[in-house]
């Protein structure tokens, strides 16, 4: 299993994003994955090396063709992660003021 600091750096580029986006919908193969990007095949490859290493897709040759696919795990670890500052609800600053004048007393009473 890829460490949480490879799957973030893996994350952190917008192009990763977007292919993992696409294979949502299903496989593809590697020219479809590259089609969309303005950028060279073997750049796109390198985008696909770092989401493989962090585990975050798989690769497999059929036949001439190299297909890729996501790996519905992968996430896990950075959901539950991430899901553990959600805990937390947001502070409304006004209501917490308006319960402090409430709580405490004037200083100079």
């Amino acid at each position: 299993m890829a460490s949480l600091d490879t799957v973030f750096a893996a994350l952190s580029d917008p192009t990763r994003r977007a292919i993992l986006q696409m294979l949502l919908e299903d496989d593809m193969a590697v020219t479809d994955v590259a089609e969309p990007f303005e950028m060279s095949l073997a750049a796109i490859s390198k985008h696909l090396t770092v989401l493989t290493s962090a585990g975050l897709i798989s690769q497999e040759k059929r036949g001439r063709v190299k297909w890729c696919k996501l790996e519905p795990d992968a996430l896990r670890d950075a959901s539950i992660w991430m899901q553990s500052f959600g805990q937390f609800e947001a502070v409304n600053l006004d209501a917490f003021e308006a319960f402090l004048a409430k709580e405490l007393p004037e200083e100079n009473a």
